[in-house]
C-alpha cells in the first residue's frame, strides 16, 4: 500500500468518525422518545413484584430514579452523562449499564462471529458451485436447499435444533455458553465453548446464507458472460483460474456492501437466538430489559448497538474500497 493510499485511508476515517456524532446523536434521542412512549417504569415493576406501595413509596422511588423530572430534562441529562461514558445504572441490575454492556459483549460478538464466518464462507462455496453448475443437478439441489433455509423462521429452527440435536440424539447441549458444572480452562474450554456454540451459531446463519448463496451464484453468472473473462479465457486462463481470480474477486464486491446492510439485522436477529437458546449476551440482556421496565439499561444497549453497527459499517467500507482499487477514498 503506497503513502498516498494511507493517508487517503486516515482522511477517510477521520471524514466518517465525524459524521457518526450526529448520527450518534439521532439515534439516542429516537430511542430516548420511543422509549418514553412505552407504559409503565421500573418503579412499576418493583411495585407490582412487592405485592403492594403506597403511592407516596412510589413516588419517592421515582424521584430517586430521576423519572419525575420533565422529558426534556431527563434528555438532556442523559445526554450528558453519555458523553462522558456514562450509561447510566440498571436499578432491576443493580450494576452501571456499561459494565453491564461489556460483560455481555463478548458473547454477542462471539456469537456474531461465528454466525457471519458460517455464512459468508458457506454462501461463497455454494454460490460458486451453483454457478459452474448451473441448470445441472447441483444448482437445482443448491437452489431447493436455499429456499428452504431462507423460508424457515429462525426461532423455530432453533427450537427444532434443541429438539432433533440435543434432547432426541444428545450431540449437542441445549442451552448457555459453557457447561457451568464443571470448571473448564484451556482447550477444553474452547472446546466446551465450540460445543455450545453450533447450534445457537448454525440457526442464526441459516437466512443470512441462503441470501449470500443467491447473490454470489447471480454475481457469478454475470461476470463469466464479462468481456474480461473472455479475455483470460483466450490468453489460456484455466477454468479454475478464472472463477476464482478473476470472477469470484468481484463477486465479493457485492458481497461486502450486503454484509454491511445487514450487520443490524444480525444484531436483532441475535435477540431471538440468544433468547432460545439462553445465551448471555446483549440480545438476551435486551429482552429482559424490556420485561423488567429497565429502560436505562434498553436504551444503553440500543445506543452501544448503534454505535456498533455503525463502526462496523465504516470498516466494511474500507475493506471494499481494497477490494476494488478504483473506488476512492
Amino acid at each position: 500500500m503506497t503513502q498516498t493510499r494511507i493517508s487517503a485511508v486516515f482522511r477517510f476515517l477521520r471524514r466518517r468518525l465525524w459524521q457518526v456524532v450526529p448520527v450518534v446523536f439521532g439515534i439516542a434521542l429516537l430511542n430516548f422518545l420511543i422509549l418514553q412512549l412505552a407504559p409503565g417504569d421500573v418503579v412499576d415493576v418493583l411495585a407490582g413484584e412487592a405485592g403492594a406501595a403506597t403511592p407516596e413509596y412510589m413516588a419517592r422511588l421515582r424521584a430517586d430514579f430521576g423519572l419525575d423530572k420533565p422529558v426534556p430534562v431527563q434528555f438532556l441529562h442523559y445526554i450528558q452523562h453519555t458523553a462522558l461514558l456514562d450509561l447510566g445504572f440498571s436499578f432491576r441490575q443493580n450494576m452501571p449499564v456499561l459494565q453491564l454492556i461489556l460483560e455481555r459483549l463478548p458473547a454477542t460478538l462471539a456469537l456474531m462471529t461465528a454466525a457471519m464466518g458460517i455464512a459468508v464462507i458457506s454462501g461463497l462455496i455454494l454460490g460458486v458451485l451453483s454457478a459452474r453448475h448451473v441448470h445441472r443437478a447441483a444448482d437445482r439441489v443448491i437452489s431447493i436447499f436455499v429456499l428452504v433455509t431462507y423460508a424457515l423462521p429462525t426461532f423455530w429452527l432453533g427450537l427444532m435444533a434443541i429438539v432433533l440435536f440435543s434432547a432426541r440424539l444428545g450431540w449437542l447441549p441445549s442451552s448457555g455458553m459453557t457447561d457451568i458444572s464443571v470448571e473448564l480452562t484451556g482447550f477444553a474450554y474452547l472446546r466446551d465453548l465450540a460445543k455450545h456454540t453450533v447450534l445457537p451459531a448454525l440457526t442464526l446463519a441459516t437466512f443470512y446464507l441462503a441470501v449470500y448463496t443467491r447473490l454470489v451464484r447471480t454475481a457469478m453468472l454475470e461476470y463469466f458472460g464479462a468481456d474480461f473473462i473472455r479475455t483470460a479465457r483466450a490468453k489460456g486462463a484455466t477454468e479454475a483460474r478464472i472463477t476464482l481470480f478473476h470472477a469470484l474477486r468481484n463477486a465479493l464486491l457485492p458481497l461486502m456492501t450486503m454484509l454491511g446492510l445487514q450487520l443490524g439485522s444480525i444484531l436483532s436477529g441475535a435477540v431471538l437466538v440468544e433468547s432460545v437458546f439462553s445465551w448471555p449476551g446483549l440480545g438476551r440482556l435486551a429482552f429482559e430489559s424490556v420485561l423488567a421496565r429497565d429502560f436505562n439499561l434498553l436504551l444503553g444497549i440500543l445506543l452501544f448497538s448503534s454505535v456498533m453497527v455503525t463502526v462496523l459499517n465504516i470498516c466494511v467500507d474500507v475493506v471494499y474500497a481494497f477490494l476494488d482499487p478504483r473506488i476512492e477514498f
